[in-house]
């Protein structure tokens, strides 16, 4: 909002100083040149700068004000336009449900990994008996499942790798590591999260989740379906062999 009653003031102060100003040059130079500054000359004097410095002095601080406050207000939606766009690049990227990372930019992510000969493990996690979670429990028990799987998985690839959810109870993990200890590690790690969880249903009922992972190393160069292949005959080994399992 323009603040009239500032602009005011200082085109009053402005014109003050030009009066001084004009006073102090004519009574220099009107004596040098033998005048005497007096009668209606002085009254020029002082009317001349007053007349034109105050409303001259008034516009430009208008229009300054003006344009800062264009300036602010362009800097302003530049800033929730910049926030807008991080945040459609974030929802394009991101599984809306869980917050890792949709199948498409996961895929992505995978492949890049593969063009930069990066070494890592590849999870393949299937949660057990889903199905049963949604049917008995609901919907709304089972997406609060898959919220809470979600946040588990980005907490723990934060720093090494990053998560991605492959379609229904399905989630994919890469950890960049050449070392097969750390990375079996890592898995049994996300297990041990996962069958620790307990989600409590509508009914106060409390849920608890288990998961049947699959780990294959990839190589410098993987290729990517081959490695998600292997993973994902290795996860439905771990769920032959009883579920709440890790094979690699």
């Amino acid at each position: 909002m323009i603040n009239y009653w500032r602009i005011l003031f200082k085109a009053l102060a402005t014109g003050a100083l030009a009066l001084i100003f004009t006073l102090i040059i004519t009574s220099i130079f009107v004596p040098m040149m033998g005048g005497q500054l007096a009668g209606a000359g002085l009254i020029m004097t002082i009317v001349c700068p007053l007349a034109t410095a105050i409303p001259m002095s008034a516009l430009h601080y208008l229009n300054t004000e003006r344009l800062r406050i264009a300036r602010n207000k362009a800097l302003e939606i530049q800033g929730e336009l910049e926030k807008a766009n991080a945040l459609l690049i974030k929802h394009s990227r991101e599984d809306s449900l869980t917050g890792v990372l949709n199948r498409s930019t996961f895929f992505d992510k995978l492949i890049t990994a593969s063009n930069s000969q990066q070494t890592g493990g590849l999870l393949f996690i299937d949660l057990d008996h889903f199905k049963t979670i949604n049917d008995t429990y609901g919907h709304a028990t089972g997406d609060a499942a898959l919220r809470r799987i979600g946040a588990l998985l980005n907490r723990l690839s934060l720093r090494n790798g990053f998560a991605g959810r492959l379609g229904g109870e399905e989630f994919g993990v890469f950890i960049n590591s050449a070392d097969v200890s750390f990375i079996y590690q890592y898995a049994e790690n996300i297990r041990r999260e996962i069958s620790i969880l307990r989600i409590v249903a509508s009914d106060n009922k409390t849920v608890s989740i288990t998961a049947s992972i699959g780990v294959t190393l990839c190589e410098a160069g993987f290729n990517l379906d081959q490695s998600l292949l292997e993973a994902d005959e290795k996860m439905y080994i771990a769920k032959r062999q009883g579920r709440n399992l890790i094979i690699a």
